[in-house]
């Protein structure tokens, strides 16, 4: 049975009190005024949140949302410190934005293997008797108490990291297409909204060349204020480099490819006026259904006139396909010369 893709949850982190210093006095033998001999107490344990890429869902957090890391120990005699608590590590998938639940404040996005974040610091040990001695106060019977460790509610968001993002309307044939395009096997039928969750999957052109392209679910009218399903899956689109508009180009006569694409658009910016302005290019799908191929000319010169590249193919047959890789290579190869010239 396939887990349910989970991007979003609210989880409570508290980090280990710090340990208690201890009131000791030494009593050895032939030493009688031995003095204070109070140990510290040991540091409680953080909570570390550490990215993986063999996590893609929060799932594990929706059965389990309380987290706490071990406790620092109490100081002992003979000047011996506690034992530091041990820090508790917690695997998020890549690609997750971590934000303060209360202020809205994000405390770090996990994009790479292995970062590290601290979201709670545990409390300091306290100081043993042994610190506080004076001339005047040789034998002090008070110490310290560990502190408390921090303490929060957090907002975990996983935005899948992908170069290429697919957009378009219910039906544009999104799952189809990145299916022929990658290894990612999406559940595919003749009904909207077939695709519950975002899907990724890698294009190979060739050894050297890699895609990594992220099909999100179908945008329908209103989708930024929560209607269909596109509301919960708008995020993911926000760290693509490239997006793939997908049209369906099959029945223009009944339903006006230009118009399905207008309204893609216009909820993406609504969503966030940067989506909008995220380089597009434009592809018109189902050509293996359309009885009149001189309407693609057509669409190509409405589509220049917008400022969009327009690119025809079948994701069913395949027709369009080799050359629409090209063209992502090429897009992607031009963004990321315009991003290395910014810096």
């Amino acid at each position: 049975m396939e887990k349910p893709f989970v991007d979003r949850v609210k989880i409570h982190v508290k980090a280990g009190r710090g340990g208690n210093g201890a009131v000791a006095f030494l009593r050895e033998k032939f030493r009688p005024r031995g003095g204070p001999a109070g140990g510290d107490g040991g540091k409680g344990g953080d909570v570390i949140l550490v990215a993986t890429s063999s996590k893609h869902t929060l799932l594990d957090f929706k059965y389990r949302s309380h987290f706490k890391a071990e406790n620092g120990g109490h100081g002992g005699g003979k000047n011996q410190k506690g034992r530091d608590g041990e820090d508790l590590i917690i695997y998020v998938p890549l690609g997750t934005v971590v934000k303060d639940a209360e202020t809205g404040e994000v405390l770090c996005d996990l994009t790479e293997e292995g970062q590290r974040c601290v979201v709670a610091r545990g409390g300091k040990g306290g100081r043993g008797n042994a610190h506080f001695a004076t001339p005047t106060n040789q034998a002090p019977r008070y110490a310290e108490p560990g502190e408390e460790g921090e303490e929060r509610w957090l907002i975990l968001e996983v935005k899948l990291i992908a170069d290429v993002g697919i957009v378009g309307l219910p039906n544009a044939g999104k799952s189809t297409l990145i299916s022929r395009l990658t290894k990612a096997r999406p559940k595919i039928g003749d009904y909207p909204f077939t695709t519950l969750t975002p899907n990724l999957g890698v294009l190979e052109i060739d050894e050297e060349r890699r895609i990594v392209i992220a099909d999100i679910p179908g945008l329908i009218e209103n989708a930024h204020r929560g209607a269909g399903l596109g509301h919960e899956f708008l995020r993911h689109i926000e760290r693509t480099k490239l997006i793939l508009h997908l049209i369906d180009i099959s029945d223009f006569r009944e339903k006006d490819p230009i118009e399905a694409f207008e309204i893609v658009n216009r909820e993406l910016k609504l969503y966030s006026p940067d989506l909008a302005k995220k380089p597009q290019i434009v592809v018109g799908n189902k050509i293996d259904a359309l009885s009149d191929r001189t309407y693609l000319e057509h669409l190509e010169k409405k589509f220049r006139d917008m400022g969009y590249e327009f690119y025809s193919v079948s994701a069913l047959t395949g027709e369009g396909l080799e050359d629409l890789k090209e063209v992502l290579w090429r897009k992607l190869e031009e963004i990321r010369y315009a991003e290395a010239g910014k810096v």
